[in-house]
This record gives C-alpha cells, structure tokens and sequence, in this order.
C-alpha cells in the first residue's frame, strides 16, 4: 500500500521542522502518511505543485516565499487564505487545487494559550505587510483586539493590507492603522514581528520605545533566527516568544483538515523545544 504523500515547499527549506512535526502527528494519531521537504527555486512554484501532484501528493505546505503564487495557483480558495490573497497549505482533491492559511490561526492560539496573552482589548502592532502579515491579520481581529497598526517599510503596502481587512475590523469593532516605519509613536501592548528581518539577520525594524514594560514580543520567526529579536525584547522589558509553537499550531490545523483528526499540538510543541534545547 502507497503511504499518503504531503510535504513543506519553500526556499530556504533546509531548516524546516515541519517533517519532523507532522511525522511525530502521525504516531501519536495513527495515521499513515509520509511528509517530507522540497526545496523551490524562484519562478519553478507551480511547475514543482503540478510535478508533485503527479507523484501522489496529498497537500503541501508552504512557507517563505511563495504563499501569494500558493493562494494564485489554487482553484478554490478559503475565506481566510482570500482575506489574507496568501496561502500556507494547499490540499489536492480530484484534481482541484483547494488553498488555505492556517497561520493565523496557529499565531492567535499560540498567543491567547501558550503565552496566557489575552488579546481581547488590546493595542497590537504588526511588523511588516507581506505573506507573513497578510496570512494572520484577520484572525489576530478576530481576537477582537482594540487595535492594530501595520507597520512597513513601503507605507503602501500596509496600507493595502489594512484597507482589504477594513470591513472584518469593522465588525468587530478593532481599530486599523498603517504606518511606514519613520515616526512611528506610542508603545504596544504587543509587539508581532512578520518581518523578514529574523530571516536575514538584521536590526529589529522599530524602535525598543515601542514595547511596554512586561509587554508581549512575539517573533514568528525561531531557533537561531529569532535570538536577536528576543534578546531586544528582552532589553526593554517586554515578554519575549518565538514562533514555534505558532509553527506546531498552524500544522495541527493542517493536518485536521487533510486528516480528519486534530493531533496533540502542545505534546509535540513541548517535545520539539526540549529537542532543539538538547
């Protein structure tokens, strides 16, 4: 019998946890699958989808750069990958193409359980305005928190983003504002970065007085990559946290929508930290 194939596709890819996590999903939920990682070179997305498809693929993750040619390729798209116009999961079904974005998701459970970090009423500032940002805004509003400001480099960008979630924010009552990085005032109950900075290495884009004494910073980024942000949160008295268990909580909500059933997400998290601290 052929094992169910779904794999991670992105460039870098080397790095990824995600086989390891879905792996460890399928032992403890006794399923029959097997995940693995594809790098991608810039401008081969949609032949590599189609070349997988055609080996039996199941679904596919997919992570930096390539969530907005995800949500593009798909057939049938989510409500919330088409809020978001990026994808972190593509599923293949009778040859349809079905997209969604589960990294919202992951982020806001992450947050309101993992951290203890109520985001109901709070004032949140999001760092940058790209596939990151674009796939969680909408449910960080449905947290219902009293605001969120977009913070990028290109100003328009944000803008774009903020004036696509307008009418969400409207009904829940949540504040939007975009901002370019210069001038950027006040301080944030909780600062999220979806930047590519961590990525690359480079400086935390805005400014310490941005963070609240005993307030949250959250890095989606983790390992390695994500020191330099903790240890600047952690300087001006902000709570620091990594995202990985944003990565284990948006693949717990993959793999319930390819499998049926929803794995033990804070086991594996807990697990996986105490591997990568080994």
């Amino acid at each position: 019998m052929s094992l169910d194939l779904y794999c991670v596709m992105g460039n870098p890819v080397a790095h990824s946890r995600s086989p390891w996590i879905h792996a460890r999903f399928a032992e403890l939920t006794g399923q029959t699958l097997h995940y693995g990682k594809r790098h991608i070179e810039p401008g081969s997305f949609a032949r590599a989808v189609q070349t997988f498809i055609d080996e039996g693929g199941r679904g596919c993750n997919i992570t930096v750069p390539f969530k907005f040619e995800a949500a593009a390729l798909a057939t049938h798209t989510s409500e919330r990958a088409r809020l978001a116009q990026a994808s972190n999961m593509l599923t293949f079904q009778q040859g349809q193409i079905l997209a969604d974005n589960t990294d919202g998701a992951g982020l806001v459970v992450d947050i309101q359980q993992g951290a203890g970090f109520d985001l109901q009423g709070r004032h949140l500032l999001l760092i940058g305005a790209g596939g990151a940002a674009a796939g969680v805004l909408g449910p960080l509003i449905l947290a219902r928190p009293a605001s969120i400001t977009v913070v990028n480099r290109t100003l328009s960008k944000a803008q774009t983003l903020v004036e696509r979630h307008a009418a969400l924010a409207a009904l829940q009552k949540t504040e939007l504002f975009a901002h370019d990085l210069q001038g950027l005032d006040g301080s944030f109950d909780g600062v999220i970065n979806a930047s590519a900075s961590s990525l690359s290495g480079a400086d935390v884009p805005v400014s310490g007085s941005t963070l609240k004494p005993g307030g949250l910073a959250y890095d989606m980024m983790y390992g390695p990559a994500a020191q330099g942000f903790l240890s600047w949160a952690r300087a001006h008295g902000a709570v620091p946290r990594d995202g990985l268990g944003m990565l284990v909580q948006q693949a717990a909500e993959a793999f319930l929508i390819w499998r049926g059933v929803r794995p033990p997400a804070q086991q594996v998290l807990t697990e996986l930290r105490a591997l990568m601290n080994s």
